[in-house]
């Protein structure tokens, strides 16, 4: 019969309400079972969301320009198709390519042009005339326009994809009936032309197979983990009744916590589809703590007041470590980059959620299931005792050289993430899609064979802006091919296309030569049709703000191969800028401004290390403060950073070795880490400093190992194992991010169990004594209700 309230507890505040919650059980399900179809269908209304321009936050001034740079000139993705030949201006390879274009033009929200569709403006019913290939080979070849562009080489001839769609669904569905076109046409036409390989080059594939992975990678790591959980806690605990009260709390807690981004209309990106393993892995950390002290019931104290005792016992621990993890990520929250952003905003919340979840859901389900303790059957964790009581005077004896070895790696740590003048480079940062991909997929090799033999993947628009109506004059004309051809003598700059890139083709299909004239006159007469011109060729009113004729733009690449990428390209445009300036007076009445997706990557690049440094001073200084407010010891309050730092600063050694980068994820990891690994550290602490009082370092050590020690070890697999669950993902960042993060974890354990004890043996300058008396109840909650 289940005791009165007044029977089980008259004992605190606290230990009252867990009393009214396991009085009241029935209604916390019936409610919780309410809530959860909701959450379901908010959840499941969470979109994909990896727009470049929806990474930084609408107030940034490089998304400002762009968008309004967008405004006046829309821009449409574009792909590359790479029609291999080793003879692709010979007759029949390019009757084939004729053949693919025309069935890739019949693709819906698809535009296609080529050397071949210039080729056919400029030379209307060149195609038909005899010696038409030889004529379409001098005309490519005569010129640097096309080479320049990317779209002749010498095995290739390629054909641009321009993309009318808007947001990533249209994209993958105009993408997909390519694949359809070319698997229909390509067989028949690869034979007769020669064809030997057409290759997939260019953003709008690398990011479709990007977000297509990264919710195929969630759907993967979830039974995963579900099943590692399942394992773990029926060898644990050997009960199923304590496996669904846990597993029920934490599909219930993740559930809720995922309704959150629906309900702010967050999306999932390649950072944000973390969160879920994020909220499974604290959740479930947590409940293991909480239900090992429950497991740990004492001889003669009945099974309900156990049951409060128990949860009042481990509410300040689990509170402040669910408080670390929840303002560890809270923090994220002064990033400028979207998803970084709203992965702290998301996780926090989430993490409070699992925390009223914890102690009010777990409890009722508790009681409503019967779960048992050690008394009504054995569960796992003898060896823990064991080491309690080895492990204080194998630390003391060791403890120099545990922290010699612990400060040695330490320092390592520091050197490979900062760098060694003269002798180590610190991480480079990686914001380029490509290096997200697996090198592996075709789409990535591809890619990479572009970048590093044609043109380089980095690309922006240089925005210039003249007084109103002048843009098309020839004066102004003159100065921009200047600043044009200075652009492309930089060392940084691969290709350089612009209006007037454009008039000077039309000059050289006219058989003018392909160069801008010196002449004034021949200028004139170049430019005298321009305007009627716009109107007719909607290709050249591209490059024309046409609401006031005053703005005109220039998209500049990097050479292939270039390392430098965004900063070598604008140090190139500064430059040449400059040197037309000097040259053409008419750029001193005209101002330009770098745009474009290349630099809204660069401001996402800059803005990942100092936001992410701010973030973690923050974390650091709100979880110190937290270790201020629960631990009465001034040592313990700084000792109790140690495991944590160590295993951020070790990580960092092992990327190096293991020759890991800094990317959009793994540059997370010393956040996450710090978040989650003071859980242990502060229940460790917490037993630890209530055994001090009056009593040995030993003594405590003792009671802080044998009552947290058990639920430290599997909290640190089961983060550690949820992590790892990340390695079967295509995705190289989301791999990487779950090797390092549960090497961190593992790291942060062997600290607790080494750097730990070793440093509170010189902190309180005491030794071991020969023989310790402990009782086999110093770690169970004793009838008064206290550790």
């Amino acid at each position: 019969m289940m005791c009165r309230l007044t029977d089980v507890l008259p004992i605190s505040r606290v230990a009252a309400i867990f009393a009214q919650v396991a009085r009241v059980r029935w209604w916390i399900i019936a409610v919780y079972a309410m809530l959860v179809p909701g959450a379901v269908l908010l959840a499941l209304r969470i979109p994909k969301d990896n727009t470049i321009d929806r990474m930084v936050v609408a107030s940034d001034p490089a998304v400002a320009a762009t968008r309004e740079f967008h405004r006046i000139f829309p821009e449409r993705p574009v792909a590359l198709l790479l029609v291999e030949s080793p003879h692709p201006l010979a007759a029949t390879t390019v009757e084939g390519i004729r053949d693919l274009q025309a069935a890739l033009d019949r693709v819906p929200k698809v535009t296609t042009y080529s050397a071949l569709t210039v080729w056919d403006r400029m030379r209307p019913g060149g195609r038909t005339q005899p010696g038409a290939a030889d004529a379409l080979a001098a005309f490519v070849s005569g010129t640097r326009f096309f080479r320049d562009q990317g779209l002749v080489g010498d095995r290739f001839l390629a054909i641009v994809l321009a993309l009318d769609v808007a947001g990533g669904a249209e994209r993958d569905v105009a993408l997909g009936r390519i694949d359809c076109a070319l698997a229909d046409t390509l067989p028949e036409v690869a034979g007769r032309a020669a064809i030997t390989n057409v290759r997939r080059v260019g953003k709008p594939w690398l990011e479709s197979w990007l977000e297509r992975e990264t919710a195929a990678s969630t759907i993967r790591y979830f039974p995963l983990f579900a099943a590692f959980v399942l394992i773990l806690t029926v060898r644990l605990y050997r009960s199923w009744r304590a496996l669904a009260a846990i597993l029920l709390s934490l599909a219930v807690a993740v559930l809720l916590g995922m309704a959150v981004g629906g309900l702010a209309r967050f999306g999932f990106t390649i950072i944000s589809s973390v969160v879920p393993l994020i909220l499974m892995i604290t959740v479930t950390a947590s409940l293991i703590y909480l239900h090992s002290r429950f497991v740990d019931q004492a001889p003669g104290v009945p099974i309900e007041r156990h049951r409060i005792l128990a949860l009042e016992n481990k509410f300040l621990a689990v509170s402040a470590s669910m408080f670390a993890a929840g303002v560890g990520f809270a923090a994220l929250a002064v990033s400028d980059i979207r998803p970084i952003r709203q992965l702290g905003i998301w996780t926090s919340v989430g993490i409070a959620i699992g925390w009223v979840v914890c102690f009010t859901l777990y409890p009722a389900l508790q009681v409503a299931l019967r779960a048992p303790t050690r008394q009504q059957r054995a569960v796992s964790g003898a060896w823990i005792a064991r080491l309690a009581d080895a492990l204080p005077g194998w630390s003391f004896r060791w403890r120099w050289v545990i922290l010699a070895s612990a400060a040695v790696l330490a320092t390592g740590g520091l050197a490979s993430l900062l760098g060694i003048p003269g002798l180590l480079a610190p991480m480079r940062m990686a914001t380029d899609a490509l290096e997200y991909v697996d090198e592996n997929e075709p789409i990535a090799r591809d890619t990479r064979a572009f970048s590093d033999t044609v043109l380089g993947l980095t690309s922006v628009d240089v925005w210039v802006r003249t007084p109103p109506g002048v843009v098309l004059q020839g004066g102004t004309l003159g100065a921009l091919e200047a600043f044009a051809a200075s652009l492309r003598r930089q060392p940084h700059v691969g290709s350089v296309v612009g209006l007037t890139a454009v008039l000077r083709l039309r000059e050289y299909a006219a058989g003018r030569g392909d160069r801008w004239p010196d002449d004034p006159g021949a200028v004139s007469r170049m430019t005298a049709d321009i305007e009627p011109l716009l109107l007719q060729e909607p290709a050249l009113a591209e490059w024309v703000d046409l609401s006031d004729l005053g703005a005109t733009y220039l998209t500049v690449t990097t050479r292939a191969g270039d390392p430098e990428r965004f900063e070598g390209l604008e140090l190139a445009i500064r430059k040449a800028w400059e040197e037309a300036a000097r040259s053409r007076p008419m750029l001193a009445s005209c101002s330009y401004r770098i745009v474009g997706t290349g630099v809204l990557e660069e401001r996402i690049n800059a803005q990942l290390v100092p936001t992410l440094t701010k973030s973690f001073a923050l974390t650091f200084g709100i979880i110190f403060v937290t270790f201020l407010l629960v631990f009465r010891s001034g040592p313990a309050r700084i000792i109790a950073t140690v495991p944590s730092l160590f295993a951020i600063l070790v990580m960092f050694l092992f990327m190096r070795l293991t020759g890991i980068g800094l990317n959009v994820a793994t540059i997370l990891i010393a956040t996450t880490v710090l978040g989650a690994t003071e859980n242990d550290q502060i229940h460790f602490f917490y037993h630890f400093q209530d055994r001090r009082i009056g009593s040995s370092t030993e003594a405590s050590l003792v009671h802080a190992v044998r009552v947290a020690g058990h639920a430290i070890v599997f909290a640190t697999l089961i983060n550690a194992g949820g992590f790892l669950a990340l390695t079967i993902s295509s995705l190289p960042p989301m791999r990487q991010f779950g090797i390092l993060t549960s090497a961190a974890f593992a790291f942060a354990m062997l600290a607790d169990f080494t750097a730990l004890p070793a440093a509170l043996w010189i902190v309180f300058r005491e030794s071991p004594a020969r023989h310790l008396p402990t009782t086999r109840g110093d770690d169970r909650i004793q009838s008064e209700g206290h550790p």
